[in-house]
């Protein structure tokens, strides 16, 4: 099979022949019919994480077909659609596991970072950590559920109940989350990049009741605020937009170092805090929320040999919603 390859800091992914062993005990072989891009997938080219093992397929957002099965995997019968996300295994035995919050395993294992993901004809996932999706969606369409959608469900959560939402970076994540946001009757405030109109229109479209830059002020305090961009000089943006008692959620793997801010914007028991990857609970939730709500994803389609130019745009904020690679695509479209 091919699969794109990133073979040290800062290459290009390469396309390589690469040949799968046989799925061991708990493993599926899953033909690959799509795989969301991601801005982590940017943050492992660049080396922002930590042990990265190279070379590594990336690719965390994985839609495909069982085609194979180990000994001891019996959930998914042969041909069953199913879902890979960013959780790719956790030890199941720590403290962290035990009580609830397997995102936090410190012997975690991560789809497309620690092990190999979906840029790639096929793949090898625990089935124990995949999620069963429907038939009768395009593949394109639920790979951004399985880590945008995940992560920003994680997020929205840790929120609280907001009746007033910001949301700091609208990508992929942002543009599910305001859709969920919308149909459960909050109200959105969409942050881009300054003088990003075109991106600005777009959260208009899903329902923003206001769209700025990240410069600007909202129009009113917030009750909560997500970021996703990974500038840490939001934060103290974000605490001057949120009310007293409000709470700013840091939804991403990576973030440039936060810059000193006065105490002033945290006074009065406002809160930071991050949410760190997701649990298998997140999933059995989120999807089913997703279908009842019909969250849909704006998607722009690439072929797997295309991923290079699909990262290149996302890094230059020229996606509207989120990439995915797709089976058989015959590129950009």
């Amino acid at each position: 099979m091919k699969a794109l390859r990133l073979e040290s800091p800062g290459a290009p992914l390469r396309r390589v022949a690469l040949e799968l062993p046989a799925p061991a005990a708990h493993q599926v072989c899953i033909a690959v019919e799509a795989c969301g891009v991601c801005r982590t997938d940017l943050h492992l080219l660049d080396a922002e994480l930590p042990a990265i093992p190279y070379p590594l397929t990336p690719g965390h957002e994985i839609v495909g077909r069982v085609i194979a099965a180990g000994a001891d995997a019996t959930r998914w019968p042969l041909g069953t659609r199913v879902g890979v996300p960013w959780l790719g295994g956790t030890c199941g035995r720590c403290r962290d596991c035990r009580e609830g919050r397997e995102n936090l395993c410190p012997e975690a294992r991560f789809t497309g970072y620690t092990l190999d993901g979906g840029y790639a004809e096929q793949v090898l996932a625990d089935e124990r950590f995949c999620f069963a999706l429907p038939e009768d969606r395009p593949a394109a369409e639920l790979a951004p559920l399985l880590c945008a959608g995940l992560i920003g469900y994680r997020a929205y959560r840790a929120a609280g109940p907001a009746r007033r939402l910001g949301l700091y970076g609208f990508g992929a994540a942002a543009h599910l989350l305001a859709q969920l946001a919308r149909g459960e009757g909050r109200e959105v405030f969409a942050f881009t990049r300054p003088q990003d109109a075109a991106r600005q229109a777009f959260a208009r479209e899903l329902g923003a009741v206001w769209a700025g830059g990240s410069d600007q002020a909202p129009p009113e305090p917030l009750d909560a605020a997500i970021l996703f961009a990974p500038v840490g000089a939001l934060v103290p943006a974000a605490l001057a937009a949120v009310r007293p008692g409000g709470r700013v959620v840091c939804a991403g793997i990576h973030m440039s170092d936060v810059p000193s801010f006065p105490y002033r914007l945290l006074w009065g028991e406002r809160q930071v805090c991050s949410v760190a990857n997701l649990t298998r609970e997140d999933g059995e939730q989120f999807l089913p929320l997703a279908a009842r709500l019909g969250l849909r994803p704006s998607v722009e389609c690439f072929a797997l040999e295309a991923a290079n130019e699909a990262l290149g745009r996302l890094r230059a904020g020229q996606v509207q919603g989120a990439a995915v690679l797709v089976a058989g695509a015959l590129g950009a479209s």
